[in-house]
């Protein structure tokens, strides 16, 4: 099932020959933000798999296949690996179904918190592993991606901005944290609704888009998991569920807050300007209106005392009626 703009990558028919599966039906998936492409494959009644296939030179599937193993080593619930051609970017995959995390709360909202729990508590179960074989989640990373806010939105928006005050306010907010994610837990970094599927049973998590794990601090993930740049999370929910964490963990509350504080502020800061650079560079405009939902989310962060350099920095270099407007709108 497919159309003269999206035509199957070459190369697909020999794949599935080989992984045993020849002349299997093939559909593609919507796609996401990324060059990576997905469809499911179906042979007979009772054979179903999705295909990734994650092409070079823009993607690469190794991290994936090395992230998908380790986590299936330690009792985390990945996709199970049918088969793979790393070279050529082809990954067969167990498929989980359609019971995805977002959809279900989308007919189900009755069942949030019980959903949003399951999810939390694989979090604790994650973190209580040692690290993964993943690269530090060090400061230089942290700088990189929040600098995507200065590169992307403030041009977009004819802002001419403090850009060295940027760095700075930024490198002592998370300096700050450093050593608190030592030795670190394993980071998975796109840790939301939309990446959570349903097995079963809603305390059941099964885990995607994890190729660009790192090893980091605890609070990334649930964050990433509670300021949803896809779906709003009620306050009351995100408090209920760092309490929750809390509780499951013993960590210094005080301390572990200001930290959630601070990973949110670089999350959300990172967020609106890879949205942007979508919107620009790749014509993918449906992620804008996204924008004033993490927005909201980076107000809220940056309004914790841990944050006071970066916040300084927005008062004087952001325009009150672009923050009032939760980030504004855009203009070609």
């Amino acid at each position: 099932m497919t159309d003269a703009a999206n035509p199957l990558p070459e190369g697909l028919d020999s794949f599935l020959a080989t992984a045993g599966w020849t002349g299997a039906e093939v559909e593609p998936l919507p796609g996401d933000a990324s060059f990576r492409r997905y469809f499911r494959v179906r042979k007979g009644a009772d054979r179903q798999a999705m295909l990734m296939h994650a092409p070079p030179p823009n993607e690469d599937p190794v991290p994936f296949l090395r992230a998908a193993r380790w986590l299936d080593d330690n009792a985390m619930r990945p996709p199970r690996i049918l088969a793979e051609d790393a070279p050529r970017g082809w990954v067969l995959l167990e498929d989980f179904g359609d019971a995805r995390m977002r959809d279900y709360l989308d007919e189900w909202p009755g069942d949030e918190m019980a959903v949003y729990t399951g999810a939390v508590d694989a979090l604790v179960q994650l973190h209580r592993l040692p690290a993964g074989p993943f690269l530090n989640y060090g400061l230089s990373e942290y700088l990189r991606e929040v600098k995507l806010f200065t590169e992307w939105y403030c041009p977009a928006q004819k802002l001419y901005v403090d850009v060295a005050g940027f760095t700075a306010a930024w490198e002592k907010v998370m300096g700050e944290l450093l050593g608190r994610q030592r030795p670190g837990v394993s980071v998975l970094r796109d840790y939301h609704a939309e990446n959570i599927m349903l097995l079963g049973a809603l305390e059941k998590q099964g885990l995607l888009d994890f190729q660009d794990a790192l090893v980091g601090h605890r609070a990334y993930d649930l964050v990433s998991l509670l300021q949803d740049a896809r779906r709003d999370v009620s306050p009351e929910v995100e408090e209920a569920m760092i309490a929750h964490y809390l509780r499951a963990t013993g960590l210094d509350e005080a301390t572990f807050r200001a930290d959630y504080a601070r990973l949110g502020a670089q999350r959300n800061t990172k967020i609106v300007g890879i949205f942007v650079r979508l919107w620009q560079r790749d014509g993918k405009t449906r992620y804008l209106d996204m924008i004033p939902r993490v927005w909201a989310h980076l107000e809220r962060d940056l309004a914790h005392p841990a944050l006071a350099p970066v916040a300084q920095w927005f008062s004087a270099n952001i325009p009150e009626p672009l923050r009032a407007a939760n980030g504004g709108s855009f203009t070609a």
